[in-house]
């Protein structure tokens, strides 16, 4: 066989396996098939394609979505031309072939299930996570986005994709529309993808909570966090038969100064319960300064927690996560609280305004 000679399609079946009908030239030649013989068969008519540089299909026509993103993770994942990797592969799993790339933006958001992201077939840009130091360029429908910390993917059918909140502020990085960036931040919360706080932080690192089409959406992001969250706590209290609080009230001393706002308080056995829906808000403040204003933050909340505690009053701090993930532990603790007020001493007297 001579390098002009055409070879035979039958030398490498086709299957409905889309790891053997995507593959790296690197893969072909491991195959048995020269680099020569593989740019043949992608001639004008030929039985094969070229869709990106170093990565071949093993059909003619039209890439299916999950053919697409396999031929942007070989390309992107391929080891520089030293041959070595930027990084060890990770043992086990697709990594071996595609390095520490990982699909992210809106390809990522549809492989999770995101409704408010395009399908994976029809979207007109594969994103993907690489690290910073790695060569390959941008290429058609393949956009790199690279990072100096890469996290560690999840693995969806084999596919290895960015952490939600990474895809979230990388696909957010990517749009102008308002409307599309809220719908995408607000079912992140709504279907219980991550929390707040997390995506607020992915945000913040991609330096997109300035832009105007970002901030509304945080916003009303924080604002629904926090209706779900109360939800969640009312639920609580109601499912696991907890006697029915106080919600929503401000605390005071008689004729002193104001003591803090609780969601929800049992005036009989002086337990509150907070709701900790805090979370980074955008800032043109270098990461010193940001740092300071959240310990900052911290410190008045725990001087507010331990005045209330010295006044006998017992403070039982939730977050939304908990609530979400272990809302039975959480009644546990609360009733645990409200049964030990009967061997604490009385505390003393507070007034409870509505908030």
């Amino acid at each position: 066989m001579t390098q002009n000679t055409p070879l035979s399609p039958c030398h490498l079946r086709i299957t409905s396996d889309v790891r053997q009908r995507v593959l790296s030239a690197a893969q072909l030649k491991a195959r048995g098939v020269s680099p020569a013989q593989a740019g043949e068969q992608c001639r004008t008519g030929g039985p094969w394609q070229q869709p990106l540089p170093g990565v071949f299909v093993l059909h003619p026509g039209q890439l299916s979505g999950r053919e697409r993103l396999r031929s942007a993770l070989l390309y992107a994942g391929r080891p520089p031309a030293s041959g070595r990797r930027t990084a060890p592969a990770r043992a086990g799993g697709t990594d071996a072939e595609y390095g520490e790339a990982m699909i992210t933006g809106l390809a990522a958001l549809s492989l999770y299930g995101f409704a408010a992201a395009p399908p994976a077939v029809s979207t007109d840009r594969v994103d993907v996570l690489v690290p910073r130091i790695r060569r390959p360029r941008s290429v058609r429908y393949v956009r790199l986005v690279r990072t100096s910390e890469p996290p560690r993917p999840e693995h969806l059918d084999g596919i290895p994709v960015a952490p939600v909140a990474r895809a979230l502020a990388d696909a957010v990085a990517g749009l102008s529309d308002a409307h599309a960036v809220r719908r995408l931040l607000t079912e992140a919360v709504r279907g219980g993808h991550c929390e707040p706080a997390v995506v607020v932080g992915e945000l913040n690192r991609a330096k997109v909570l300035d832009r105007p089409q970002v901030v509304n959406a945080v916003d009303s992001l924080l604002a629904e966090s926090r209706a779900l969250a109360e939800e969640r706590l009312y639920d609580m209290v109601r499912t696991h038969g907890l006697p029915e609080p106080l919600w929503n009230v401000d605390l005071r001393l008689p004729g002193g100064p104001h003591l803090g706002a609780v969601d929800a308080y049992w005036p009989e056995e002086a337990v509150a319960v907070e709701l900790d829906t805090r979370a980074p808000r955008h800032s043109r403040l270098d990461d010193d300064h940001r740092r300071q204003e959240h310990e900052a933050e911290w410190s008045a909340y725990a001087a507010r927690r331990e005045h209330l505690e010295r006044l006998g009053v017992t403070v039982v701090h939730l977050t939304p996560r908990k609530l979400r993930d272990t809302r039975e532990q959480q009644a546990a603790v609360v009733r645990t609280a409200l049964m030990a007020s009967a061997d604490r001493e009385p505390a003393a007297y507070v007034m409870i305004l509505p908030r």
